[in-house]
C-alpha cells in the first residue's frame, strides 16, 4: 500500500501540534458522596509516551490511535467526559518511575496509557503495581510485566517481544531452511526475541548453527557478516529495529549475502525502515501481528479514516494505540463510567473481543493479546502479506499468577 503520506513520512511530526493535551483538574463539592463526586467528574486519562527523540513518531501514532477509537464511540468513556494528561517519557528508563508518578500522584489519572520503550515500561509497571492504577500498554513487549510480575490492573494491547519470532520457525522449515544463524543486539528485547525463535524453529525441526550478537545499539556488523558467509547457513534470522535494522539490511546486501542466504526476522526489521533500507530490503521475510497491506474490510476502513483525520497513513503503532482505546471504551462502558469498580472493569477488559484492523483478538489470562501473526514479504517497498504464520498465537504467560 503505497502513498505519498506513507507511515515513514516525516510529516508525522506535524501531528504533535494537533494533539495538545488538556491539562487541568475539575473540582467538585466536597459535600457530595464519594461515588457521586467521582461520577460527576471527568475520567482522567494519562499518556506517558515518547514525544521527543528517536521514538517520538511512535508516541504520536499511539496517541492518535487512542483518541480515534474513543472519538468513534462518541468521545466519552462510559458516558463521562475525558480530561487528558501527557508526559513525555523521553524513552529514558531512569526517569520511568518519576514520570509515571507525575501522572498517578500529581494528576491522579484513572488510567495510564504507556509506553513504547521496554525499559521505561518497567518503571511504569512498578508504579502501576504499587498504586493499582489501570495501565494499558500500547507497545512495550517486555516479558516480565505479563509473566512473573503480572498484575490484575495491567493489560497489553500489542505483543510480547517473543511473540513475532514464535511464528518464524514453521514457515522457515516449510521452505526447506533447515539450518539457520541467529543474530541480534545483545539486550533484553533481543534475548526475548531469541526465546521465541529458538522455541519455534527447533520445535519445527530446525537447527540453530550459531547465535551471534552485537552490543546494543552498536551497528558495526561487518565481522559477524563475514562469519555468516563462512558458515553458509540455509537462512539468517534476526531481531533488529529502527535505524539499526535498516543499516543491517544494507550491510547484509553489501556483503553479498542478500541473494545467497535468505534473511528472515521479527517484523520490526522491516517496519518503518523500508525507505532507509531501499533495495536491500527487497525479498526479506518477516512475521508480525499487522501489515499495512492486510486486505480486509476492517483494515481498509481504519486506514481510510485515520488518513482522513490525521493526514498520514497509520502503522502498527497507530493500530496498537487504536486497540488500547478500544479496550478502554469497552471496559468503561461495562461499568457505566465507574472506573473505581475495578473488579468489573478488569473482567470486562479481559473478556473483550477486540475488532481490530489487525484482525479480531482476545486477551489471555496473563493479559496479553492472543492474535494472528502474519507472514510478510518486502515487495516493491511494501510489507506484503503472503500468509498467516500462526493463528491465535499466545505468549506463554509463564509465571503469571493473577489473584
Amino acid at each position: 500500500m503505497s502513498s505519498t503520506l506513507s507511515p515513514r513520512s516525516p510529516s508525522r511530526r506535524l501531528v504533535l501540534s494537533r494533539s495538545a493535551a488538556l491539562v487541568g483538574a475539575g473540582t467538585a463539592s466536597l459535600l457530595l458522596p464519594q461515588i457521586a463526586r467521582a461520577q460527576s467528574n471527568k475520567v482522567r486519562v494519562g499518556f506517558m509516551l515518547p514525544y521527543t527523540g528517536t521514538y517520538a513518531q511512535l508516541g504520536v501514532a499511539i496517541e492518535n490511535g487512542v483518541r480515534m477509537a474513543i472519538a468513534e464511540k462518541g468521545g466519552k468513556l462510559g458516558g463521562r467526559e475525558i480530561e487528558w494528561f501527557k508526559v513525555d517519557d523521553e524513552s529514558e528508563p531512569s526517569k520511568g518511575v518519576e514520570n509515571a508518578n507525575k501522572l498517578v500522584q500529581r494528576d491522579k489519572v484513572d488510567v495510564l496509557i504507556g509506553t513504547v520503550h521496554s525499559g521505561v515500561q518497567m518503571g511504569i509497571h512498578k508504579v502501576a503495581r504499587e498504586s493499582g492504577v489501570l495501565n494499558i500498554i500500547p507497545n512495550a513487549g517486555v516479558l516480565p510485566v505479563t509473566r512473573a510480575l503480572c498484575a490484575a490492573n495491567v493489560f497489553r494491547a500489542s505483543f510480547t517481544n517473543s511473540q513475532p519470532t514464535l511464528a518464524l520457525g514453521k514457515p522457515m522449515m516449510e521452505r526447506g531452511l533447515k539450518k539457520a544463524v541467529w543474530i541480534t543486539w545483545k539486550y533484553a528485547a533481543g534475548d526475548d526475541a531469541f526465546e521465541g525463535f529458538k522455541e519455534s524453529y527447533t520445535k519445527a525441526g530446525g537447527t540453530i548453527v550459531k547465535e551471534l550478537a552485537v552490543p546494543f545499539p552498536n551497528v558495526e556488523f561487518q565481522a559477524l557478516l563475514t562469519e555468516i558467509a563462512a558458515l553458509k547457513p540455509d537462512a539468517v534470522a534476526c531481531f533488529f529495529a529502527g535505524g539499526g535494522a535498516a543499516k543491517f539490511m544494507k550491510d547484509y546486501a553489501a556483503a553479498g549475502l542478500h541473494d545467497k542466504i535468505p534473511l528472515w526476522g521479527s517484523g520490526f526489521l522491516t517496519e518503518g525502515t523500508l525507505d532507509a533500507a531501499g533495495a536491500a530490503a527487497e525479498g526479506v521475510m518477516s512475521t508480525l501481528h499487522y501489515a499495512d497491506s492486510l486486505d480486509t474490510p476492517r483494515n481498509k476502513q481504519f486506514r481510510t479514516a485515520y488518513a482522513q483525520q490525521f493526514k498520514m497513513q497509520p502503522d502498527v503503532y497507530a493500530v496498537q494505540g487504536y486497540d488500547s482505546g478500544q479496550l478502554l471504551v469497552a471496559g468503561a462502558a461495562a461499568v457505566k463510567g465507574d472506573l473505581a469498580n475495578k473488579a468489573a472493569l478488569y473482567k470486562a477488559i479481559e473478556s473483550t473481543v477486540v475488532d481490530s484492523p489487525r484482525g479480531k483478538w482476545t486477551m489471555s489470562k496473563a493479559h496479553n493479546p492472543i492474535q494472528d501473526i502474519y507472514l510478510r514479504k518486502v515487495e516493491k517497498g511494501d510489507n506484503v502479506v503472503v500468509g498467516v504464520a500462526a493463528k491465535a498465537l499466545a505468549d506463554s504467560g509463564a509465571g503469571c499468577k493473577l489473584t
